[in-house]
């Protein structure tokens, strides 16, 4: 059931809940379809663990990031810098891939793009190309895009390309 949210920026926590539902192949395939709850923290990552940034195709979209477990990663167009604007309900509904230690990337995705950034709440999210990146809730399993240019929170949500840019058609 897609996660329905509201408008208009949020503070808070920056909690987190998403995973990504599939039918793209991918050159993602540790932890794929190992996720069975669709609102689990599926974009964070546990205490000392290390995110991974790779790519998969999907479909019309090209060559997409996704996280270690094959779910699409998306851009915030309101962030401008690699500071995340998402908090509180809005890192529920798009939660921030949170890491401990430096990502690592796999498939076409180019290490020298890869870094972090300190959030309000003292989490490292990982950022791509100088976006913070994150999951979508209403992605069910790896491979869904159904984040793909949504207006919420303020402004439009994109998956990126190998570049770290954002992919404007559907």
């Amino acid at each position: 059931m897609p996660i329905a949210a509201a408008s208009g920026c949020s503070s808070g926590d920056g909690g987190s809940s998403s995973s990504s539902p599939a039918t793209p192949s991918s050159t993602a395939t540790s932890g794929v379809g190992q996720n069975t709850n669709p609102y689990a923290p599926a974009s964070s990552v546990s205490a000392g663990a290390r995110a991974m940034v790779k790519t998969a195709s999907a479909g019309n979209l090209g060559t997409i990031l996704v996280d270690g477990k094959g779910r699409t990663l998306y851009l915030f167009e309101a962030d401008t810098s690699t500071v995340s604007t998402c908090n509180g309900a809005c890192a529920t509904a798009w939660p921030p891939l949170l890491t401990s230690g430096t990502p690592s990337t796999g498939g076409s995705a180019q290490s020298d793009l890869v870094g972090t950034s300190k959030r309000s709440d003292g989490t490292t999210q990982v950022t791509y190309h100088g976006h913070p990146v994150y999951g979508y809730a209403g992605d069910s399993q790896p491979g869904d895009t159904n984040g793909q240019a949504l207006n919420q929170f303020g402004a439009e949500w994109y998956v990126l390309d190998a570049g770290g840019n954002k992919v404007d058609k559907s």
